[in-house]
């Protein structure tokens, strides 16, 4: 027969593994919806509906909406640096085949019937100020996107690496939006093919 001390350490045990269960569930429904139709267009209640908890669970995980939608950024924001690394471990050492592959991705990406852009701008388009916790997040994503492509401009040997890391920036995001207009066939299936025209005329001669 268990102790009362056994007893203590069984409901608390029990206690302290439910909550991750119900953060996991509910940061995976908002993940899907803030995505697919965007954070602000999203209420809690559908969150917790979808589910399957209650509000207190939500608020015991996420103080707030905000800090929510900053979570599914910092889940969004891990899972693209990994894809990322992913393309530049498939090929050690040449930046300019770790960039293609990595825009091959998204423009295979943007070809599909459920894609909605890139996460990290969306959020920036929904989130003005600069010191909301979504703001933040996506921010950060793209001033550390940023710093990567001007790096791997230079090892590329860019006669002006900065220049061609933005322009590289641009056209990653260019190919995020016109992704969501045009769809199937849209111009961002060749993110990849302008990537490497735009590199061909920075190199030095």
């Amino acid at each position: 027969m268990p102790t009362d001390k056994n007893i203590e350490l069984i409901i608390s045990g029990s206690h302290a593994a439910s909550p991750p269960k119900a953060a996991k569930r509910i940061l995976d429904v908002a993940y899907d919806l803030f995505y697919r139709r965007g954070i602000r267009a999203i209420g809690v209640d559908e969150i917790v509906k979808r589910a399957g908890v209650t509000k207190p669970s939500l608020y015991r995980s996420f103080p707030s909406k905000d800090e929510l939608a900053a979570s599914y950024l910092k889940q969004y924001d891990r899972e693209y640096w990994e894809r990322f690394d992913e393309a530049v471990a498939a090929h050690p050492g040449d930046p300019r085949a770790q960039l293609k592959a990595f825009l091959t991705r998204i423009g295979k990406r943007t070809q599909t019937p459920d894609y909605r852009g890139c996460g990290m701008t969306n959020a920036a388009v929904e989130y003005p100020e600069h010191s909301h916790p979504a703001r933040v997040v996506s921010e950060a994503n793209k001033q550390e996107l940023r710093h990567r492509l001007r790096a791997m401009a230079a090892a590329m040997g860019a006669q002006d690496p900065d220049t061609l890391g933005d322009g590289l920036l641009l056209l990653i995001e260019g190919a995020y939006i016109s992704g969501q207009l045009f769809g199937l066939g849209g111009p961002a299936a060749s993110v990849a093919r302008n990537a490497d025209l735009l590199i061909e005329a920075s190199l030095k001669k």
